[in-house]
């Protein structure tokens, strides 16, 4: 009879733990806290000793002031004289004089208190001065490490992602906190590069099919023998493939403008501007829409096909999202508080303030999803304020009084 077979032992247990070890006194870690108490605490000490140190010193010397009384005392008769206390040269009785030394020592008292205090506030007001001085410069000191995760955090939010802060220094909540952020942005920069190689890779797996399909129903088309009902379907198809590429584009182009602009030229905004007028030139005739317009010289450093992308789908919303009769585009650009302006302001239907949000979002239209619809894929306003962010601009968008928009996109120079 075969021997039963034992059953499998449990994997072993790790021999190691992921989590940070802790110290063995977590009392005695050099915190913030600890070493912020002890900072303040040892300025209040230092402060305090100085502060008795002067009004000792002041205190004497208003002693040494107050007891400074001469007398004379002349003649058989014992008439005493005082320079500090005149009331004695003119007293002649016991009573008196008696009467004229108490008077007088309340009276140096008095101005040896008034010495003392005017002094001490003197002293205080100085060392006063001198603490929040003092305090201030150790204050920058202990927030130093705070304005170096400041700046690679700004660095970081410029798209630069391969900086770290890799903050030196004792183990308090600073040097946690920069720790933490360092492995934040390692995973970050992993997903970014992940997210830019997915880019690249559905750029050619995307387009290559789709050009394939249209160059496959333009054969078809071009044949004279075809039935009628087949080039009727395929120019749908050739229609909803276009759709398709257009749509592929957008996305591409949305993805690749999330990431600031690296390499910058001078790129004049009245050029850029003049060019998409003059690719949707044929289409404002064809719809009856006039397109007018003074465009200043207005120079940026940025993209140029970028930043004509912006003017093109900003000119051909317009142009499309136009009234039926009598419509007009009107687009200018400027040079203003040392900003560059562009500025394409439409007829058109009425639009609701609240809805000028959900006009920037990707496949949205006014009051409807982007669905079915023969003037664009949804994502033209997407891909403007996208572009506008990367060149550190921004878009406004308002109603027009009358229907219509006013977009405003500002760029730095």
């Amino acid at each position: 009879m075969a021997a039963t077979p034992a059953p499998p032992k449990a994997p072993p247990k790790p021999t190691w733990d992921p989590r940070k070890p802790e110290p063995p006194f977590p009392w005695l870690r050099p915190t913030i806290r600890i070493r912020l108490t002890l900072l303040y605490g040892g300025m209040f000490l230092i402060a305090g000793i100085l502060l008795l140190s002067i009004i000792y010193l002041l205190a004497a010397q208003a002693i040494h002031e107050g007891s400074g009384q001469s007398f004379q005392i002349s003649g058989t008769g014992v008439t005493i004289r005082s320079d500090t206390c005149p009331e004695l040269n003119n007293a002649t009785t016991d009573d008196q004089r008696n009467a004229a030394l108490k008077a007088c020592n309340d009276t140096l008292k008095q101005h040896a208190l008034d010495g003392l205090l005017s002094r001490s506030l003197l002293a205080l007001l100085g060392l006063a001065v001198i603490a929040f001085a003092f305090g201030y410069a150790m204050a920058g000191r202990v927030l130093t490490p705070l304005g170096r995760i400041t700046r690679t955090a700004r660095a970081v939010a410029g798209s630069d992602l391969s900086r770290r802060i890799e903050l030196d220094g004792p183990d308090d909540e600073l040097k946690e906190l920069a720790d933490t952020l360092d492995d934040m942005l390692e995973r970050l920069e992993r997903a970014f590069t992940a997210q830019q190689r997915f880019v690249g890779n559905a750029s050619h797996e995307l387009r290559t099919p789709l050009a394939i399909n249209r160059t496959l129903l333009e054969v078809h088309l071009s044949d004279p023998g075809a039935p009628v009902e087949l080039q009727q379907l395929g120019k749908t198809l050739l229609a909803t493939n276009e759709r398709s590429e257009q749509l592929v584009e957008g996305l591409l182009l949305l993805a690749r403008s999330d990431n600031q602009i690296v390499e910058r030229k001078p790129v004049d905004l009245a050029e850029v501007a003049s060019q998409a007028i003059d690719q949707v030139h044929a289409e404002a005739e064809a719809k009856g829409v006039e397109i007018r317009g003074e465009r200043a010289p207005a120079v940026v450093q940025g993209n140029g096909v970028l930043l004509e992308r912006i003017a093109l789908n900003l000119v051909q919303n317009a142009v499309r999202y136009n009234v039926p009769e009598d419509g007009w585009v009107e687009v200018t650009t400027e040079f203003q508080h040392g900003q560059a302006v562009l500025v394409v302001t439409n007829t058109g239907p009425v639009v609701p303030a609240y809805e000028i949000d959900n006009l920037f979002e990707p496949f949205r239209r006014l009051r409807t999803e982007r669905t079915g619809s023969d003037k664009g894929v949804g994502l033209g306003l997407s891909i403007v304020r996208s572009v506008a962010r990367a060149h550190g601009g921004h878009i406004a968008a308002r109603p027009r009084e009358g229907g219509g928009l006013v977009m405003r996109v500002t760029l730095p120079t």
